[in-house]
């Protein structure tokens, strides 16, 4: 019954928290509106706002769920990590490169180039290592536990940048969250999936309906608030499994488009749309457009535009 406490006491925390910070920051808006101004995937505008607010509901959150200070503190620091560094590249982003994902940040870091999304990378990667210290107990030799943090930290840093991939089309990277959080329910740690549903409940509205967006700073936070929950909470083999898991997709990214392969699964598609407003209707032909006979070839990234 103390977990269940915990992760409802951790629900409202984070509800609240989220709810209260957008709030604040829809009034205060620093460095003005327009700054937290992006455009979506409908050519729409829509705030970052949302990023902030859930990070800090996620961390507020999180420090009321675990079963103790050395978790807590972990969790925290590797959700805080993320938000923060994730506001950085949100709001600093140099948008005339383009540098994108793991492979064209680290590239440019061994060129002696710093893009956010690189200070992004090694910020992240050292909170997420610095909280796997911190949370992980040692259990065996020096070697095993090292090993478990190096397995730990990479889970929830990889865990957080895979999180920000989610996050193209609304509800997407909230929804995944709380499915991914209702299993890990039943964890050592399980009280923090309150955390991660309180702060999805409060900021749905506002992104399914297109207003919000997490941006890197909320899905980064997200993602790895999630990840800690898997390094904290499970057995050794479970965290081999899911660190190559979210290795393996972290790597498909850079080549396969997520929203093509969501597209094409009905199971899939029924739940990335739920909540969702309806696609805009395709526009007719008009009769200066070209005809079926000789097509227009459609643009193709092989990568997902950005929410």
């Amino acid at each position: 019954m103390g977990t269940f406490f915990r992760a409802l006491g951790a629900g409202v925390v984070a509800a609240v928290v989220t709810g209260g910070a957008r709030s604040v920051l829809d009034t205060v808006s620093p460095g003005g509106p327009d700054r937290w101004t992006r455009t979506n995937h409908r050519g729409e505008p829509i705030s970052l706002l949302e990023g902030p607010a859930v990070a800090a509901g996620l961390v507020a959150g999180a420090l009321v769920a675990g079963p103790d200070v050395r978790t807590r503190t972990a969790t925290a620091l590797a959700t805080a990590g993320g938000g923060a560094f994730g506001l950085v590249d949100d709001l600093a982003e140099d948008t005339s490169t383009r540098t994108k994902g793991i492979k064209g940040h680290v590239g440019a870091l061994l060129k002696g180039q710093v893009t956010t999304g690189g200070l992004k990378v090694l910020g992240i990667g050292t909170t997420s290592l610095a909280a796997a210290f911190v949370g992980t107990r040692r259990t065996g030799s020096t070697f095993g536990y090292l090993t478990d943090v190096a397995v730990n930290g990479s889970i929830v840093a990889l865990s957080a940048n895979l999180f920000n991939l989610l996050d193209l089309r609304p509800g997407r990277a909230l929804k995944s969250g709380a499915a991914l959080a209702l299993p890990l329910a039943v964890t050592p740690v399980g009280a923090t999936s309150g955390a991660v549903l309180g702060a999805a409940v409060a900021a749905a509205p506002g992104d399914l309906s297109e207003r919000d967006m997490l941006g890197d700073g909320g899905a980064n936070a997200l993602g790895a608030l999630v990840g800690t929950q898997v390094a904290f909470g499970t057995p050794r083999a479970v965290r081999l499994l899911a660190l190559a898991a979210v290795l393996g997709l972290n790597v498909a990214s850079e080549k396969v488009s997520f929203s093509k392969v969501i597209d094409g699964n009905p199971l899939l598609r029924r739940f990335d749309q739920w909540g969702r407003r309806p696609a805009a209707p395709a526009a007719r032909p008009t009769p200066s457009a070209p005809s079926a006979a000789s097509p227009v070839d459609e643009p193709s990234s092989g990568q997902d535009a950005p929410a």
